[in-house]
């Protein structure tokens, strides 16, 4: 049984036959399986009143540690999003009641956003629950293949430099 991507290459190659189109047997395939996990994933997070991103908020700062807080500037190396954004996500999750933000008792410039004890109950009950939907997306491999998987992707991420922050 062949997947959508093997018909495109099989378009290409009728098409383009001194052209090796293997990179689109794995960028596609990566590029496709994502959008399908995008939208497997932001349906589930719907499901129980999440955005992504507030989800990444919420786990981010639990697996802080107590008290569950971090500075903006912290958000914002582990993030890779704008300030701005950052701003609008955490005023949309102190209005649901997920977060708060904690003036520096040192540096009263710097503010911490920290979950409150309703973040942390949101965070703990739809933490296994998500984890159990990713499993559900990847039941079609086997442990060996998903560890080949793993190896893999990492190689490609830690090829663009993608490691880990201090701290994370």
């Amino acid at each position: 049984m062949a997947d959508a991507v093997a018909s495109v290459l099989e378009q290409w190659r009728r098409e383009r036959p001194d052209i090796d189109f293997w990179p689109i047997g794995v960028v596609g395939r990566i590029m496709r399986i994502s959008r399908m996990w995008d939208k497997e994933i932001k349906d589930f997070l719907a499901g129980h009143g999440l955005e992504p991103g507030e989800f990444d908020v919420l786990s981010t700062l639990r697996r802080s540690g107590a008290p569950y807080e971090l500075t903006a500037g912290a958000f914002l190396k582990t993030s890779l999003v704008t300030t701005g954004a950052i701003t609008l996500r955490v005023d949309r999750m102190q209005d649901k009641g997920l977060v708060i933000r904690v003036r520096d008792e040192v540096d009263r410039r710097s503010v911490r956003i920290r979950l409150t004890d309703h973040g942390l109950e949101v965070i703990d009950r739809v933490l296994p629950l998500h984890i159990a939907n990713e499993a559900r997306l990847l039941q079609a491999l086997g442990p060996e293949d998903r560890e080949l998987l793993v190896a893999a992707l990492s190689t490609l991420l830690e090829s663009y430099g993608d490691i880990p922050t201090s701290g994370g």
